[in-house]
């Protein structure tokens, strides 16, 4: 039993090292998995290789989960909440895989099968897969927080609609810390002069969180086209800078505080116009 968990663990270990599959190896993986499946019920191999390569097959999916949404080109904008979900669980198994694959070993050096220098790739690899957990973590937060601020947004602009004038300015109006109608118009080619302006005064760069379209709007139903989401607070210098420039140049502009009708959100401005419903109903 103890060479079959040294081999099991072995296994493990080259598996971390290999590339990701592509999609004709990921077939051919799962025909592996079903030959070797035929071995164990034939006896010609051990019922832990079968759970091994039941392991190493739901290993390269979730690779495959964070080659598209975590290292791939899909950027931020068009990345949906699901996908977000999708990609933190499929992290947060291969570090839980990892993590047994440790324990595993760790029992092979007490029981003198394993040398304990033997342990090193085996760590390596789990806090490899840990800082990609975190990445994940991190990547979804954004996401998280990007679609709460569009729909606390969207709340807010509704309510101020639509409440009573005594409402608006007891409950609703604290959350905003401004509205400016300026011309009516923003053009996304005033980005670029409006970033390198606040480059220049601030020595760093304009933290945009939505430029534009994005898979979270879309799917709430809201036509961000047209619109840009900046995550600075209003009522900070960088707010307020920001508020002052927009003003200057007549762009249309939401100043959010960050407290919604009792829900707490990200204080940033929204450049552009309130974002309209999507025709059709969103999607």
């Amino acid at each position: 039993m103890i060479l079959l968990a040294l081999v099991a663990v072995l296994a493990g270990g080259l598996l971390a090292q290999t590339p990701p599959p592509t999609p004709a190896e990921m077939l051919r993986g799962r025909e592996d998995a079903a030959r070797v499946g035929a071995l164990v019920e034939a006896g010609a191999l051990p019922r832990a290789s079968l759970e091994q390569a039941r392991r190493e097959r739901e290993d390269a999916e979730d690779l495959r989960v964070l080659e598209r949404t975590l290292y791939g080109d899909l950027p931020i904008e068009e990345l949906t909440e699901q996908q977000a979900e999708e990609m933190l669980a499929a992290a947060t198994r291969r570090v839980e895989r990892r993590q047994a694959r440790v324990d595993q070993a760790k029992r092979l050096v007490e029981e003198g099968a394993l040398a304990r220098l033997a342990l090193t790739p085996y760590l390596e690899e789990l806090d490899r897969c840990r800082r990609e957990m975190s990445l994940a973590a991190s990547r979804a937060r954004v996401l998280q927080e990007l679609a709460a601020m569009a729909r606390a947004e969207q709340e807010l602009l509704a309510k101020l609609e639509q409440a009573p004038p005594a409402v608006v300015m007891s409950v609703y109006l604290p959350a905003l810390a401004e509205r400016h109608d300026g011309s009516g118009q923003f053009r996304m080619a005033q980005l670029k002069d409006i970033a390198q302006a606040f480059e220049l005064r601030f020595s760093k760069a304009l933290p945009v969180s939505a430029r534009g379209d994005t898979a979270v709007h879309r799917a709430l139903g809201y036509d961000h086209r047209g619109r840009v989401d900046v995550a600075v607070d209003p009522d900070h210098p960088e707010g307020v800078w920001l508020r002052d420039h927009l003003r200057g140049l007549r762009i249309p502009f939401f100043a959010f505080r960050g407290s919604v009708a009792g829900r707490s959100t990200g204080p940033h401005i929204h450049i552009g116009p309130p974002s309209g419903a999507v025709r059709g109903g969103g999607g």
